[in-house]
């Protein structure tokens, strides 16, 4: 019988689920790491919430754990590679708090028009300074929302519901989509201008972080109010410290913050200020949906294999794994070349199976491709939660199989159609297991994928194989592989290039500018 322990509090029905499938488990709640540590090796799961910290020390103890189960999101304190190496899954639930999360923003919104928390503050200190607290409507208002994935598309709904004008900006989100929940799509600038709140619902990633500074924030309305319940790196507080100061910015709602617990933070005590202690998923129904989730999942897993919101497994089963194997790396290669690629709103996506890779299991092979092909924008994607991530941004996913062989034995091709442009790109295994680029929109080449690549789009003219060699020479950045592909003589022409180091921006822009380039893309893989 498999044996569970719940390390951190969360709601009974997670113990009730367990108990009920059957799985042995244990409540201890509050173990320092010395405790943990000594106990690990009798359980096959362990459920934990924020506070357990499942590092390498307790991984590398936990001699028979199989799972580790966060009834949440963040998995900041459990250790993904050392879970990794241990052979140890962990799972989260993503989409237990959407609508808790939600409502939290919409509840700061409100907050912040009619200055409720200073109200209530001045009322309760007998000063009753009915004039001093003169509110904004919130009807007829622009709200821009910044991420408009699962939770920003219920603020939007809600906001909606409220008579508000919703601008959403969001790389993924295609017009189709935005049409289907009656938003207006727009980029960034756009947003900035025109909204008069601004409720940030993004993943923290190298692209989102600190998309809210001085810059952005010179770009908005007079008076704008800002809110943010999803990641704290995502606004630059010192930046909008000194916006609210000058009144650029009438009021901001914080339930996140760039270090927690925020106890000492420079925000503090700022006028038009509202702060809350990361209560985004602080609900009764929220705490009990994940624990119902969390505990579900584990049963699941220990009793039948089934893998379920998985941050580090995909779902595969023990015959197929080894056959798919390369193939996964190939698909996850062949989506994370598209998606490093795309610029504009995903449309569809559609991927294409030839020759051997049609007679496979291509469910995997397809999630595979989706996490590579979201993963550059967003973060916690795995190969379970990409179709659903996908789904919710109205990205229409088809599958191709085509038993006859072409050129290639096998390959496998994905193309995605953007607001702006269709590109493909297609792959095939040599020697049965080393994934190799063949074609890229409709341009035949053949090139491995290293480290660093650089991805150069031209007019094939003479002399820029001479100019972007001397420019990477110049920069100090070694080639290792050059290879070109071109439609026709005078053509459209592609280079892949692998260097030894990644592509610093400056060398980049310099490449851009060279004679004939039309694009240049530095591809990290």
């Amino acid at each position: 019988m498999p044996k569970v322990l719940i390390a951190d509090k969360m709601s009974d029905r997670a113990k009730e689920i367990f108990a009920d499938r059957g799985i042995d488990v244990d409540v201890n709640v509050g173990l320092s790491e010395e405790e943990l540590i000594a106990c690990i090796s009798e359980y096959d799961g362990l459920a934990v919430r924020s506070a357990t910290k499942a590092n390498e020390k307790v991984l590398t103890a936990a001699t028979n754990l199989k799972v580790v189960g966060r009834a949440g999101i963040g998995v900041d304190n459990i250790d993904l590679d050392a879970a990794t190496a241990q052979g140890v899954v962990v799972m989260n639930t993503p989409f237990g708090n959407a609508i808790t999360t939600a409502e939290h923003a919409i509840a700061m919104m409100m907050a912040l028009a009619r200055q409720i928390p200073l109200a209530n503050e001045s009322t309760q200190q007998s000063k009753w300074e009915k004039s001093r607290f003169m509110g904004v409507e919130l009807t007829a208002k622009t709200l821009g929302i910044i991420g408009c994935g699962n939770i920003g598309s219920i603020v939007a709904e809600r906001a909606l519901g409220l008579k508000m004008k919703v601008v959403a900006f969001d790389p993924f989100l295609s017009e189709e989509r935005a049409r289907e929940i009656g938003i207006e799509k727009a980029d960034l600038d756009t947003l900035l201008r025109r909204a008069d709140f601004i409720s940030l619902h993004t993943p923290l990633t190298d692209q989102t972080r600190g998309i809210i500074d001085a810059d952005a924030l010179a770009k908005t309305k007079a008076g704008v109010r800002i809110i943010n319940c999803a990641r704290g790196g995502l606004v630059v507080e010192a930046d909008l410290k000194a916006a609210l100061e000058s009144g650029r910015v009438a009021g901001a709602a914080l339930d996140v913050f760039e270090a927690e617990p925020a106890k000492d933070n420079p925000l503090f005590g700022t006028e038009n200020l509202v702060c809350t202690p990361h209560l985004g998923a602080s609900t009764t129904e929220a705490q009990v949906n994940v624990a119902i989730q969390v505990a579900e999942q584990m049963a699941d897993y220990l009793l039948t294999g089934a893998v379920v919101n998985a941050l580090n497994m995909a779902s595969l089963s023990a015959e197929d794994a080894p056959r798919l194997a390369p193939y996964m790396v190939l698909a996850e290669l062949l989506g994370s070349f598209a998606g490093q690629l795309t610029e504009s709103g995903l449309k569809s996506v559609t991927i294409e199976y030839e020759g051997h890779a049609a007679e496979l299991n291509t469910k995997p092979l397809s999630a595979a491709a989706l996490k590579g092909l979201l993963s550059p924008l967003l973060d916690s994607v795995n190969m379970v939660n990409a179709p659903v991530m996908a789904q919710e941004r109205g990205i229409e996913v088809s599958e191709v199989r085509t038993a006859r062989e072409g050129d290639y034995q096998t390959l496998v091709r994905m193309t995605v159609v953007t607001d702006n442009q269709t590109r493909s790109v297609a792959g095939t295994l040599f020697g049965g297991d080393r994934p190799r680029i063949v074609d890229v929109k409709g341009v035949p080449m053949e090139a491995g994928l290293g480290a660093h690549m650089l991805y150069v789009t031209n007019e094939d003219k003479p002399g820029l194989i001479g100019r972007l060699g001397t420019v990477l020479g110049d920069a100090g950045l070694n080639i290792a592989t050059f290879q070109l592909g071109r439609a026709g003589s005078g053509g459209d022409a592609i280079a892949l290039v692998e260097v030894d180091q990644e592509v610093p921006a400056a060398v980049l822009a310099e490449v851009a500018a060279l004679p004939n380039v039309v694009q240049a893309k530095a591809l990290n893989f």
